[in-house]
């Protein structure tokens, strides 16, 4: 660790080096680390208008939490079956969309690093960015449009004969999972590509000339070679899906509820911060739990994951 950021000040010279670490450390405690120590103040206190705060009032406690797992004590359910079932379905749907952007992005990560040459590469990667030039929330009404009644597929499988009447893709939550799929596929097709890209290709060579069918040289050769930065998308596209807001608006169906609108309506339409706050840490806890299981599953370190080599960076673009 010492000869680390020994050779950090070296490279970078003594006052670039310290404001680096200063503005880093500075923006990590504002506007990651402080944030959540408030979210986590007000998950354990009484929910009281601001006035009250620091008063005798505004005790610590833990029924915000007890509230997700048992609900109101006036409530006959024996727990909070409608909050628990919206976490799991948000949870559970976090990891199919992350599941269809693996199996979307893995090909496309390994044909842009082993088989895409030169200009159509650069064409490759353009068409993939380009896209997220437009806004968000222009995307996701897009996507309503494209899924709607009345919209291109719908029209496109009628014209030929598939349906008879339109299908309602946003009621059965296709319209939303293509659009949160599609919202973070970047985020799991440059690690994947940083992984592969690092992978000699000799030993692909080798196993084809060894006669080795093409699914096992995926599967013995280049996965496991790609694990961190399969691991790394995984983690990014699972986070940010359980923890959308705007494509689950805009694209959900009218029983499609997400766990983070539960957290949206206590913070904006309850004006009950405190339980929104702990909603907000449970959710939070429950993805890191599941990243880190994940990461313990595929027997990949953290170091691992964030590694990513300068000079291929700078290859790549």
């Amino acid at each position: 660790m010492v000869a680390y950021w020994q050779e950090f000040f070296r490279r970078n010279g003594a006052a670039v080096a310290l404001f680096l670490i200063i503005s880093v450390g500075f923006w990590l405690f504002m506007m990651i680390i402080l944030p959540q120590l408030f979210m986590f103040d007000f998950s354990i206190r009484a929910n009281v208008p601001p006035p009250k705060f620091g008063t005798e009032e505004h005790f610590y406690t833990t029924e915000h939490y007890r509230y997700m797992l048992f609900g109101s004590a006036k409530s006959t359910e024996s727990f909070n079956i409608i909050d628990l079932t919206v976490f799991v379905r948000t949870i559970g749907a976090a990891i199919f969309v992350t599941l269809i952007d693996v199996a979307l992005c893995y090909p496309i990560a390994f044909y842009l690093a082993h088989v895409a040459m030169g200009g159509w590469s650069r064409l490759m990667v353009l068409a993939l960015i380009v896209p997220f030039w437009v806004n968000e929330i222009l995307r996701a009404f897009a996507f309503k449009i494209i899924f709607g009644s009345a919209g291109v597929f719908n029209n496109v499988l009628m014209a030929i004969g598939i349906l008879d009447q339109p299908y309602d893709f946003i009621r059965n939550d296709i319209a939303l999972w293509a659009g949160l799929s599609y919202a973070f596929i970047l985020l799991m097709v440059f690690p994947i590509y940083n992984a592969v890209e690092s992978l000699d290709k000799n030993q692909i060579e080798a196993a084809r000339d060894l006669g080795s069918p093409w699914w096992r040289i995926h599967w013995r050769i280049v996965i496991p070679h790609a694990k961190p930065g399969i691991t790394s998308g995984c983690t990014m596209v699972f986070m940010l899906t359980a923890g959308a807001l705007a494509a689950p608006q805009i694209l959900g169906g009218p029983s499609s509820l997400w766990f983070t609108q539960i957290i949206y309506q206590g913070f904006n339409q309850a004006g009950n911060w405190a339980r929104g706050s702990a909603y907000a840490i449970i959710l939070l806890i429950s993805c890191i739990i599941l990243v880190l299981l994940l990461m313990k599953a595929f027997k990949v370190k953290f170091g691992e994951m964030m590694k990513w080599s300068e000079n291929e960076y700078k290859r790549f673009w």
